[in-house]
């Protein structure tokens, strides 16, 4: 799932090349995808885009004062393409959900564009058309982004939730920006354990789970914003320690990476670094190291 690093590293690529260009038109091939009507995906056209932003984990293109917002959901994805094909594509037919057509410049006569896509059989991914990005709701809804929020913020957020750790991270009611992938990577380098309640966390516990937020983050923007659209994914996998690394010896202490497997995601986590040494149940119930 694109989190903050990648749907930063997305916005600040937009900046880059779509800005300053002109819409010629917006063919959509998922009818589930959009969510609004008014103003309709075609009041995009011809109009001119003017930048390109992040709330949370929503990517957010602004043309000329409307927004197109997108939430890539778990499996989408913003592929730039040059010399689009001219035909429209069929709707309902692949992984294609929007196909963005930019007018060519002077200086690259083959016309530009962008593809969001999404894998899977699982559709997710959502689009809007608003006048203003609060109008969307998982928008309206979302806590202080996860890179901004101050230590004193932090600890009284994490102070009024009850519940774990790992699910406290990835509510983006109470923090925005942060998902699977991020959250693990945070409780390792914070060295707790994602079943750890929230509000039971010492003074030294907060103070290193944020600077543990701010540190992942910031790293992985660093390596990220400036790449193109079809790198990041893979800069994304390569500096990822525990996440997705089920079985591998953990970088820091060697010790084998660990799983829990719910029903429809997973978390990994090193047991030396995070939890004692003690394997957690495969459970969401779990009673380890709360």
């Amino acid at each position: 799932m694109p989190e903050l690093p990648e749907v930063e590293a997305l916005a600040a690529f937009l900046r880059e090349n779509a800005v300053g260009r002109v819409v010629a038109r917006a063919d959509l091939a998922a009818v589930q995808a959009i969510k609004t009507f008014d103003p309709p995906l075609s009041a995009l056209a011809g109009l001119e885009v003017t930048g390109a932003a992040r709330h949370g984990k929503f990517l957010d293109l602004d043309v000329s004062g409307l927004h197109l917002v997108v939430h890539l959901a778990r499996a989408g994805w913003l592929h730039w393409r040059t010399g689009l094909p001219a035909v429209p594509p069929k709707p309902g037919k692949g992984p294609l959900a929007l196909r963005v057509h930019l007018a060519p410049s002077d200086s690259d006569p083959p016309a530009p564009g962008f593809d969001l896509t999404e894998q899977g059989t699982r559709k997710g991914l959502a689009l809007h058309v608003v006048r203003s990005p609060s109008e969307v709701p998982g928008i309206a809804r979302l806590g202080p982004d996860a890179l901004e929020v101050d230590a004193d913020t932090f600890a009284r957020l994490l102070a009024g939730r009850s519940g774990q750790l790992k699910g406290a991270l990835t509510d983006q009611t109470l923090l925005a920006g942060i998902g699977n992938a991020y959250s693990d990577e945070i409780l390792h380098a914070a060295r707790l354990s994602p079943f750890k309640m929230a509000d039971k966390l010492t003074d030294d516990e907060v103070l290193r789970l944020h600077d543990a937020v701010r540190a992942t983050l910031t790293d992985a923007l660093q390596r990220q914003v400036g790449q193109q659209a079809a790198t990041l994914k893979g800069e994304k996998r390569s500096g990822l320690q525990v996440h997705a690394r089920t079985g591998l010896p953990c970088p820091v202490c060697g010790d084998t990476v660990r799983e829990v497997s719910f029903a429809d995601t997973s978390l990994q986590y090193c047991p030396t670094c995070q939890t004692g040494g003690k394997p957690l149940a495969d459970r969401r119930m779990s009673k380890l190291l709360r």
